[in-house]
């Protein structure tokens, strides 16, 4: 696998697991939640049927905030280990998410991306309100923050995408999208075309059947070394 193609003008990242430590983030709110109800639920056994209502209630309309899906979303996933959501829970939860930090690597490596001429913009399914915490923990590195609250859609719905360019002003030749949610991210990538990076965490998350990504890394640093292979960016 290796980048081909004209050297991107923007870099578009997905955020929640790509840049920041979302499932890290996500079982830390519940631990603390889950406590309180005298429970313990693996990350493994709880993380897929969180996603799994979440992912349905972001496809309903009329459009929801992401305040509201993680609302509804985290009682529906609760009931399904028979448990009740206090009327607190969810809040909890969402005054957590802003706070979530990145992983290792990430401000560096944004840094030496924006360095090198880049420009650096998120592409995120949560709400402006949200988000602003978790920008503000990336070192002044990113030039453009796209939510689904702008554009009104979530991810891997085209219009979300399709907002973002229009909003960047390029077209999907001239970008590169690294993220590291297959069935949001690299599904649109396969639907619409745009070269992406998947970085694949170990979550155990996998890429559609049908689609490879232009590049696979295990970590935002290793995306650089893709970079130099395609000559975009000095060797070190």
């Amino acid at each position: 696998m290796a980048l081909n193609g004209p050297r991107p003008t923007w870099l578009t990242f997905d955020c929640y697991g790509t840049l920041i430590q979302w499932d890290e983030g996500l079982m830390a709110a519940m631990e603390t939640i889950l406590a309180r109800k005298g429970r313990k639920i693996e990350a493994k056994d709880f993380i897929p049927v969180y996603d799994r209502h979440e992912h349905a209630l972001e496809h309903t309309r009329p459009h929801l905030s992401f305040a509201e899906v993680t609302a509804r979303a985290l009682p529906l996933a609760l009931w399904d280990f028979s448990l009740e959501a206090a009327a607190d829970d969810a809040e909890l939860l969402t005054a957590s998410i802003g706070k979530m930090p990145p992983f290792p690597k990430v401000v560096a490596t944004l840094r030496r991306l924006k360095d090198a001429g880049f420009r650096l913009a998120i592409i995120s399914n949560t709400d402006d309100a949200i988000i602003a915490g978790n920008v503000a923990q990336l070192g002044g590195a990113i030039d453009r923050v796209i939510t689904a609250e702008q554009a009104q859609a979530y991810k891997p719905s085209r219009q979300i995408f399709e907002h973002a360019w229009r909003t960047l002003g390029v077209t999907r030749d001239e970008l590169v999208h690294i993220c590291a949610s297959p069935h949001l991210d690299l599904a649109a990538a396969r639907d619409l075309n745009f070269r992406a990076v998947w970085v694949d965490r170990g979550t155990g998350r996998r890429p559609p059947p049908d689609y490879q990504p232009d590049a696979i890394a295990h970590g935002l640093d290793e995306v650089s070394g893709f970079f130099e292979a395609a000559g975009w960016l000095p060797a070190r």
